[in-house]
C-alpha cells in the first residue's frame, strides 16, 4: 500500500474478487483468514458492500457477489467495444472480411463489436448482439480452447459452415485480460480461410488484449 491508496477500499475490492472466484460463497471466518484481518473488519466490509447490493449473505451466513455488480457490468461492453474498434477496423480492411469481437455471456458467445470492410463488393452480414453456442463457430471455439488449455500453435481456430452455410471463420482468443473471456475473429464467404488470415487474426487479438490491459 502507498500513501495515495485507501486500505479500506483495497480490502473491499479484495473481498469482491475473492467472492467472484467462488461458486459457493465464503464465510466471515474464511474471508478473515484469506484477507489476514480480524472478523470485525470483515463484518464492516460486508455490511458496507451489502448496502450497495454488491454483496449478499445467504441464510447460512455465506457471503456471495450481489446483484449490484450487474448494474456496473452493463457499462463494460461499451468500454470494451471502444477499445477494440481500431484493431477491428484495421483487421476488416486488411482482410476484406467482417471482423468481430466476441465475449462470453453465460453459455453463449455474444458479438459485442462488429466492423465490416468498406471496399469489398460483398461480405457476411454479422451484427453486434448476435449470439451462438460457445461450441459452434470459430469465435466460441477459440474461447473454449483457451479456457480448456487446449490451444496449440499457431493459436487460432478455423471453421467452415458451422453458423452459416458457405461461410468460414477464423478467431483467436483474448489472452491475459483479467475478467474478460473473449475472442477476435473474421467471418467470410469462402470454402476455406486463406492462409494469411489466421496469423492476422492472431495479431489483432493481441492488439485488442493490449488495449484492454
Amino acid at each position: 500500500m502507498t500513501a495515495e491508496t485507501s486500505q479500506t477500499l483495497d480490502r473491499g475490492l479484495r473481498v469482491l474478487k475473492l467472492l467472484a472466484d467462488t461458486d459457493h460463497g465464503l464465510t466471515v471466518t474464511e474471508l478473515s483468514h484469506r484477507l489476514g484481518v480480524n472478523r470485525t473488519v470483515v463484518y464492516r466490509l460486508l455490511a458496507t458492500l451489502e448496502q450497495h447490493a454488491l454483496v449478499r449473505r445467504d441464510l447460512g451466513g455465506r457471503a456471495r457477489v450481489g446483484l449490484g455488480v450487474l448494474r456496473l457490468s452493463r457499462q463494460v461492453h461499451p468500454l470494451v467495444r471502444e477499445a477494440a474498434l481500431p484493431a477491428l477496423r484495421s483487421l476488416a480492411e486488411d482482410i476484406g472480411a467482417t471482423a468481430h469481437l466476441t465475449l462470453v455471456d453465460g453459455a453463449e458467445a455474444l458479438a459485442v463489436a462488429v466492423v465490416e470492410p468498406t471496399w469489398t463488393d460483398y461480405h457476411v452480414a454479422y451484427r453486434a448482439g448476435f449470439r451462438h453456442p460457445l461450441d459452434r463457430g470459430a469465435a466460441g471455439r477459440a474461447i473454449l480452447g483457451a479456457r480448456q488449455g487446449g490451444l496449440k500453435e499457431p493459436g487460432y481456430t478455423l471453421t467452415h459452415g458451422e453458423l452459416e452455410a458457405g461461410a468460414s471463420g477464423a478467431a483467436a482468443p483474448l489472452l491475459g485480460v483479467t475478467g474478460i473471456e473473449g475472442s477476435v475473429g473474421v467471418v467470410m464467404l469462402s470454402d476455406a480461410v486463406p492462409e494469411r488470415v489466421g496469423p492476422r487474426v492472431l495479431d489483432a487479438a493481441r492488439e485488442v488484449a493490449d488495449a484492454l490491459r
